[in-house]
């Protein structure tokens, strides 16, 4: 009788604080699955911090899903009436949809090309889990970011703006932190 042998991966458990972690002055992104492991889609923590609007925005060819673990993030998953280029949070769908109030246990599906955003208006940190597919598009967005973000100075908007170009993202409202003095 021959023996079939077949070489799988082993899986992976994560203890809580656990993975790569890329911390900016904006936020704090920990990846916990990366596109190292799977073909489905890279699973993040963020740390959210108080006063941090991402802006809407729309990826081209990624799926996100957004999980909130704790603390109150305000969250857009629609294509507006019309895209201003100023306040997402005034925004609103076809149908009616408004950007809601999302806390522990919210969940938000983003499809490709669906604008979306979040911001945290409360003085708390708030937690999320993001699920970004195809992998490692997010991962190495957030990797050239920080890069960008942890050069000498303030941000260099056209590094970013050719980043968000290269990685199909296109910046619909301006992403504000109560730390660069834009929120």
């Amino acid at each position: 009788m021959t023996e079939l042998t077949t070489h799988t991966m082993d899986g992976l458990v994560l203890p809580p604080g656990a993975g790569r972690t890329l911390v900016t002055s904006a936020q704090v992104v920990t990846m916990k699955v990366t596109g190292e492991r799977t073909q489905v889609g890279s699973l993040f923590e963020v740390v959210v911090p108080p006063g941090f609007d991402v802006g809407a925005h729309a990826h081209a060819n990624s799926e996100e899903v957004f999980y909130v673990l704790e603390g109150e993030l305000e969250i857009l998953a629609f294509e507006p009436r019309e895209r201003t280029p100023d306040n997402w949070q005034r925004w609103e769908s076809r149908s009616g949809a408004r950007p809601v109030r999302a806390t522990a246990g919210s969940v938000a599906h983003v499809p490709p090309g669906c604008p979306h955003a979040f911001a945290n208006r409360t003085d708390q940190n708030a937690r999320m889990l993001v699920q970004a597919a195809p992998p490692p598009n997010h991962e190495r967005y957030f990797e050239e970011l920080l890069e960008i973000l942890n050069a000498d100075g303030p941000p260099d908007e056209a590094a970013v703006s050719d980043l968000r170009r290269r990685y199909g993202i296109h910046q619909l409202t301006p992403l504000r932190t109560r730390f660069s003095g834009q929120s």
